[in-house]
């Protein structure tokens, strides 16, 4: 069956006209989902030690394994939901099981049931990802497809701001505290699934596909190259966290200074996809990569707690040109009908990246010195910049592939 062409976008009123209804649901969902998520995830090392009693060895087992879980399902999720020809099911699932999870971890009585709760919620996520991305493709054109990923990763970065703030709420103010307010990030969880109901499903062209990973072209393979490249210097933001503490800061401003980073990174996301609608979008992830570079260099050689705040602020630029302009480059390289196995390779190897570089980087905090893992994440944002240009300007990146 031949691929239907995407739709004309309806004349755009103002700057968020034109935007179809089903990308307004699932930004909605995404804004609910990260709400719930960020409730949990500055606290959970709190209430793993603290309430469960869990070693200090145990937090990073925790979290070592439901990434792991993540960035191996990413991998195939994806290419799951080309071949079944349709991504709704596995968005649905995703979002389901990672409120399940969160369930399990708030009910948690030892850290091996929590172990198991994060887990679940992690596979969820690596579950959803790759499909979710796909479909919000599926509504885009090469006119807008930048500007509809920078809403959507505005609208999740929104729950990321709302999330932390409302932890912090119930952290000064109830008893069982820690508890509590994992219990209550199941709330917005289960909204996001709830919301899930108004989306269509919108398949691919045909009912299924064969695309394979050796089936997407050059272009993408080049791109994901210099992606983790770059990734292999992007540590969690954890030590980010740790730096900030060691500067100075305390637990709550800290938390505080994240924020911050999330506010510019929500209101930055939509302006810069839109604007990479109108240039080319690799130069978007030039720029941010530098500004990556710079924020890097800024923490390995800061002297105080005054340079926090404005580098976490910097750092939600750099994040708000990379994260939905990177997304909608994968969409114009690959054709609609592998889009989601293309999602979910580029979601699983810059995972993957991003976890081999949290390793790097806590050698290198123990053996070498707080600043270390900061000057290698800047040292290779600056290959990784250099790479892109080169690829940019030899035209290795053009696109050959009818993608919209």
């Amino acid at each position: 069956m031949t691929a239907a062409a995407a739709p004309e976008p309806a004349a755009r009123r103002g700057p968020f006209g034109g935007i179809p209804r089903p990308v307004w649901v699932l930004c909605l969902v995404s804004f609910f989902a990260d709400f719930s998520s960020e409730m949990v995830y500055p606290i959970l090392p709190l209430f793993l030690t603290g309430t469960l009693g869990a070693p200090a060895t145990a937090v990073g087992l925790v979290e070592g394994i439901a990434e792991g879980t993540a960035n191996l399902t990413k991998l195939f999720a994806g290419s799951w939901s080309d071949r079944a020809g349709a991504r709704k099911p596995f968005v649905v699932a995703g979002y389901a099981l990672a409120a399940g999870g969160k369930l399990i971890v708030g009910l948690s009585w030892v850290w091996p049931v929590a172990l198991a709760g994060r887990t679940f919620d992690r596979f969820g996520k690596g579950v959803r990802g790759a499909p979710r991305d796909a479909l919000l493709a599926e509504f885009t054109t090469d006119r807008d497809r930048g500007r509809i990923f920078g809403l959507h990763r505005s609208m999740d970065t929104a729950g990321a701001v709302i999330g932390p703030l409302v932890g912090l709420g119930i952290l000064q103010l109830a008893d069982d505290r820690l508890r509590l307010a994992i219990l209550l990030a199941v709330v917005p969880g289960i909204a996001s699934v709830l919301v899930l109901r108004a989306l269509p499903e919108r398949a691919p062209g045909r009912a299924a596909t064969t695309v394979r990973a050796r089936h997407l072209p050059r272009q993408f393979w080049l791109l994901l190259a210099v992606t983790a490249i770059f990734m292999a210097g992007n540590s969690s933001d954890a030590f980010l966290i740790l730096r900030s503490k060691s500067l100075g800061l305390s637990a709550t401003l800290v938390v505080l200074a994240y924020v911050v980073y999330n506010v510019v990174y929500a209101a930055l996301s939509y302006p810069a996809g839109s604007l990479s609608d109108r240039v080319p979008r690799g130069l978007l992830l030039v720029a941010g990569y530098l500004v990556f570079g710079g924020v890097y260099a800024g923490f390995a050689f800061a002297g105080s707690s005054a340079a926090v705040w404005p580098l976490f602020a910097i750092y939600g630029a750099y994040i708000a040109c990379t994260d939905g302009v990177s997304k909608a480059m994968v969409g114009d390289l690959v054709p609609r009908e592998a889009r989601g196995t293309a999602m979910g390779i580029f979601q699983g190897v810059a995972g993957g990246a991003t976890l081999a570089a949290s390793v790097t980087a806590g050698v290198l905090w123990d053996e070498v010195g707080h600043g270390a893992p900061f000057a290698l994440g800047a040292a290779l944002a600056l290959v990784a910049a250099v790479l892109l240009i080169a690829l940019m300007g030899s035209g290795a990146l053009r696109r050959t592939v009818a993608a919209t």
